[in-house]
């Protein structure tokens, strides 16, 4: 599959509909490329996109710890 393929059927939503919820977990626990793509301001625009509002991101930086 190319880039182009898979990005296609990514904006299709009548092509999106045929996964699973376990098939889209599956995608989104392994899409990212390494830890460096986790950020703060990442993870609050999906609780954002999600209306998850019970639960707060905090940033902890290495002199903290």
């Amino acid at each position: 599959m190319t880039r182009e393929d898979f990005m296609r059927f990514f904006r299709n939503t009548e092509k999106l509909n045929e996964l699973t919820v376990d098939d889209r977990i599956e995608i989104f626990r392994t899409i990212l490329v390494g830890s460096s793509d986790l950020t703060k301001d990442l993870l609050n625009e999906i609780l954002g996109d999600y209306n998850v509002n019970n639960l707060e991101i905090i940033e902890v930086t290495n002199d903290k710890i």
